[in-house]
């Protein structure tokens, strides 16, 4: 499988909710899907994760200007993750942390990710 961004809509109990996928590495473009099913499951979302299958281990500025537009939408906090290869970074509450333990959907996330 070539590498490709993935999003997962991520429940209270670690759950995946939804999720999509573009056919590139390097971005996950708008989706009026992704938007809808965000609004749909607004009630039960508490992260939102996507991957960067070719690194880096950063939110983009694209993520930043998303991210904000979410939580502006929502109206609440939610947690945000990247996963890359050789890691993942969690944004809650406005810090950032590199995660020594992975919660079970990253295995998920990397693997429709089409990562090593």
């Amino acid at each position: 499988m070539n590498p490709r961004e993935v999003c997962l809509l991520i429940g209270r109990e670690g759950e995946v909710l939804w999720s999509d996928a573009s056919d590139s590495a390097v971005s996950l473009p708008d989706s009026r899907a992704r938007w809808e099913a965000l609004w749909r499951l607004r009630g039960e979302v508490e992260e939102i994760a996507h991957s960067h299958p070719l690194g880096p281990l950063a939110f983009s500025a694209e993520d930043e200007t998303t991210m904000e537009a979410i939580l502006l939408a929502l109206g609440r906090p939610v947690r945000f993750s990247v996963v890359a290869p050789d890691g993942t970074l969690l944004r809650a509450d406005g810090r950032e942390a590199r995660l020594a333990q992975e919660p079970p959907w990253v295995a998920l996330l990397r693997a429709r990710s089409g990562m090593t």
